[in-house]
């Protein structure tokens, strides 16, 4: 009897860790910051990390801050493996021809934000802008000049050797791709443009779907399909200019007619 009550309370207790690790829901990210959001992305297991271009920011997933440091201005979208949070990052010009980027991914202990390597990328020429892990790879993402009618995905391994560019003929979206996150076989993209883009590709990163769907400032997967996806919010000042930005995420889902759907709170 002993032996089964022991089973059962560790049972539970094992269970309630898996909710607790995977407890995401809508909610706002504490304080504002001068510059506009970039991208977010979690560790599984409670944890937040948002990307304010030249601040990085860890909370837990009711938004509270536990860690934050200032970073080179333009960090951006980024992304969690083993232990590290990894950021696109450029220190030139975006959206322009080869040769005034100049693309890096900033390394960074997921527990206490130190930076811990950085890696040049230099086959992103129009500058890296967003990345994410799957499968033993990063898949990093960047701008675009105007009227070039498809996107480029740059493949590394685990210690960013580059191993190949994936062309995805999504046709031309402004300034590239902002963000990316891999879920439920799929590759998802989020674009600015007036509306903002939501683009899709397969494990092949073949081009299966474009809607018009804003998940710009981020997207990250989460359990049972779903997406913490981020809004930002940009405080103006009595003159019209903005003073400071602030961001919450949304639970969201995909939907085949409109690319995804956000849950009603």
């Amino acid at each position: 009897m002993h032996l089964r009550l022991l089973l059962f309370v560790s049972v539970l207790f094992g269970l309630h860790g898996l909710r607790a690790a995977d407890d995401f829901h809508a909610t706002a990210c504490e304080g504002s910051y001068p510059r506009h959001l970039q991208g977010i992305c979690t560790d599984g297991k409670g944890s937040i990390y948002w990307c304010w271009t030249d601040a990085l920011v860890k909370t837990d997933a009711n938004g509270h801050v536990l860690k934050k440091v200032p970073v080179a201005n333009h960090h951006g979208d980024l992304c969690y493996h083993d232990g590290r949070v990894y950021v696109a990052t450029n220190l030139g010009k975006f959206n322009q021809p080869a040769g005034t980027a100049d693309s890096w991914v900033y390394v960074y202990d997921a527990d206490t934000l130190a930076e811990l390597a950085k890696h040049r990328l230099p086959e992103l020429v129009h500058g890296a802008g967003g990345m994410e892990y799957h499968d033993g790879k990063f898949i990093v993402i960047g701008g675009l000049p105007p009227g070039v009618n498809e996107n480029y995905l740059y493949e590394y391994d685990e210690n960013f050797r580059f191993q190949k560019r994936h062309v995805l003929a999504s046709g031309y979206t402004l300034m590239g791709i902002q963000t990316v996150a891999y879920a439920n076989g799929a590759w998802w993209f989020g674009c600015y443009g007036k509306p903002a883009v939501l683009l899709r590709a397969d494990e092949k990163f073949q081009f299966t779907g474009k809607w018009d769907f804003n998940a710009s400032v981020g997207i990250a997967p989460i359990s049972g399909g779903r997406f913490l996806l981020a809004q930002n919010t940009a405080i103006k000042g009595a003159d019209g200019k903005t003073k400071s930005n602030q961001a919450r995420v949304v639970i969201a889902r995909p939907d085949e007619k409109a690319g995804l759907v956000i849950d009603k709170p």
